[in-house]
């Protein structure tokens, strides 16, 4: 397991949510520091808001692919293509690891019919009762290995 995979599950188990756990375990590696990274992130967790829509840990490393390769020019399209191709590659290598990207499939939950049917916005209690219902600890280690694992075939293929 890389040092990315161990920091994203550490950050998660002290209370972050997924997808600042991953967001932030990158951060320093692109000048962004913990406070702006946990903010930056904060409404992605819960699958976007607790809406349990696409995984936070995904946003959260699609933000780091969106640092790793984004454009910054609106007129690149080159350079859009080679992040959506990135964040597919992604979503694709997840989807086969676990059946799904979204939240709700992840964690066995029908979409409740609640406020604008949406499912509740109080995130959980973390205790051990917590982690012993959900995968989200490994998942959070397992979409920063997918992107290393990514990265490692990117640099060779380059040199």
């Amino acid at each position: 397991m890389s040092d990315k995979s161990k920091l994203a599950q550490e950050l998660f188990k002290q209370g972050y949510n997924c997808s600042q756990a991953v967001f932030t375990a990158y951060a320093n590696d692109y000048g962004i520091d913990k406070e702006t990274a946990l903010k930056l992130s904060a409404s992605f967790g819960g699958g976007m808001g607790r809406m349990r829509e696409v995984c936070g840990a995904l946003s959260g490393i699609f933000m780091v692919a969106g640092l790793e390769t984004g454009a910054t020019d609106g007129k690149d399209a080159e350079g859009k293509k080679a992040n959506y191709d990135l964040v597919q590659e992604i979503a694709d290598k997840y989807r086969k690891c676990n059946g799904s990207i979204y939240c709700r499939d992840l964690l066995g939950l029908s979409k409740n019919t609640g406020t604008q049917g949406f499912t509740q916005t109080t995130p959980e209690e973390r205790t051990e009762t917590y982690y012993k219902k959900r995968p989200c600890v490994e998942l959070v280690g397992q979409v920063c290995e997918i992107f290393e694992e990514l990265k490692k075939e990117k640099m060779s293929e380059l040199q």
